[in-house]
């Protein structure tokens, strides 16, 4: 072969090398996939459609689930919402992270607190950020309000929301400031209209998708609804609407929410690589007349029962997540850390400990698939009431009878129930299953040697975030 021929044939090898090495580059980005987690505020076990709910329509959320999993056996970590919230960044028990209870705020932050999720924790989207990818939370925080506490602090390239709960705003006794809505670390407005949140955070996420189509990126949207009024709130186009008042009105939203988010992303072109999960932070609360339904769980939220602390939870991921499947192994929000970083190609961290746990196999519904967890632990404030492995649930014999929340479960002997067959826990076992009580009780002190108890610290804590003086997040301009 001639000189000039060799030279040809070495440039377009290399040119063919490099084309191939580029294509492999550009599918192994693509395969990367896009993360995005609706979660809502106190929305209950059985008030979607899929879950059982006759009185709220929610098509575009069972639609979801049609083209997805149902998880029918997922758990936050706490009844209430910052103690839940911690468990999801960070992939830890509340407990863990020192989010269970805080001196002065108690189980729940309150503005103006010097209390939040310290930065030295390791959060999901410091995890994604690791891995290339653009990180946003639109919505209700509540890890800490002052700005070293805040989500641009903890992996978020952008934040959009309000800093707590929608009812924490000006009131007798409390010298807390208007709701505010921020823009990254700024107050934009307040007090926020609460009408228009679950509006202005779908089209904020809708922005944010769009400029971010090329990906790989992670859309945290925790709602400030059906929220923690008595009368949540929702925009005039569904105000009034459904058969369940206010509750119902503001869940109706909600769906709406999720179905534009969706077209948007099948819009774009993204669908098949987008993973998409939607859930609550905790049970529907107590209320008189009842609005949010935990229906067939037993139990309100605040509370250590079933209806407390089991959250419905819709899985999507066409091509990679089946369609119309559930699946009742035991998984919890501490999961997802561990599961997101799995699938992004990125690790947890390794040192300090995790308690949640890769449950991908569970997301995709593999008949063979089993929980990882050997137990799980109930705890509500600073005490651990009950324990529960994949099949039976022990509320724990409690000496005491002491909570800040109201309708904390409390116990005077233990009691055992079969999940698997009693949901709403109504029939005690104890005294047929002996080797059960026992060997959950067991499980339970081992908890409390490493999480601790009420009056008892454990040997695996870490301290909560703190700043002093804490100053109030206000409209300065």
């Amino acid at each position: 072969m001639k000189q000039s021929h060799k030279l040809i044939v070495i440039a377009l090898t290399l040119v063919a090398s490099r084309f191939v090495c580029e294509s492999l580059v550009v599918a192994a980005e693509k395969s990367t996939p896009n993360i995005v987690l609706l979660f809502c505020d106190n929305l209950g076990y059985g008030d979607i459609g899929c879950f059982g709910s006759k009185k709220h329509r929610t098509p575009n959320i069972d639609q979801m689930a049609a083209e997805g999993v149902r998880l029918t056996s997922f758990y936050s970590a706490s009844g209430v919402c910052t103690p839940s919230r911690a468990a999801l960044m960070t992939g830890c028990y509340p407990r863990r992270v020192g989010l269970h209870k805080t001196d002065p705020d108690g189980a729940v932050l309150r503005p103006v607190s010097p209390n939040g999720l310290a930065p030295r924790e390791v959060t999901i989207a410091e995890v994604l950020k690791a891995q290339g990818y653009a990180t946003t939370c639109i919505g209700k925080w509540h890890l800490g309000d002052q700005a070293a506490l805040l989500p641009t602090r903890q992996g978020f390239d952008s934040y959009f929301g309000i800093p707590y709960s929608d009812d924490m705003t000006p009131r007798a006794g409390q010298i807390w400031p208007d709701l505010p809505l921020m823009r990254n670390e700024t107050v934009i407005e307040a007090p926020v209209d609460r009408d228009l949140l679950t509006k202005r955070y779908t089209e904020e996420a809708i922005s944010f998708i769009e400029k971010h189509r090329d990906g790989p990126f992670f859309l945290y949207l925790p709602h400030a609804m059906p929220g923690s009024t008595r009368s949540p709130y929702s925009s005039k186009a569904f105000r009034g609407k459904s058969a369940n008042g206010p509750w119902g009105d503001s869940v109706e939203e909600i769906d709406w929410s999720t179905g534009e988010i969706l077209a948007a992303i099948k819009k774009l072109g993204l669908d098949d690589n987008t993973l998409v999960i939607w859930t609550s932070d905790n049970g529907a609360p107590r209320r008189s007349p009842p609005q949010g339904s935990n229906k067939p769980l037993g139990g309100w939220g605040y509370t250590t029962m079933e209806g407390g602390m089991r959250v419905p939870c819709v899985v999507r991921w066409p091509g990679k997540v089946p369609g119309g499947k559930s699946c009742d192994e035991l998984s919890t929000l501490m999961d997802l850390l561990p599961t997101f970083a799995k699938i992004a190609g990125g690790e947890v961290p390794h040192d300090r400990k995790i308690d949640g746990h890769d449950i991908w196999p569970l997301l995709t519904a593999l008949p063979e698939a089993k929980t990882p967890y050997n137990a799980f632990y109930y705890y509500h404030v600073d005490q651990l009431q009950a324990v529960r492995d994949n099949r039976w649930k022990l509320h724990l014999n409690l000496s005491q009878k002491r909570t800040n929340l109201r309708d904390a479960t409390t116990a005077s002997a233990a009691k055992l129930y079969d999940l698997k067959n009693d949901m709403a826990e109504t029939t005690n076992v104890a005294n047929a299953h002996p080797e059960v009580v026992k060997r959950l009780e067991q499980l339970a002190e081992l908890a409390r040697q490493d999480l601790g108890d009420r009056d008892r610290p454990g040997a695996n804590q870490r301290p909560v975030g703190r700043v002093e003086p804490a100053k109030a997040q206000i409209l300065t301009e």
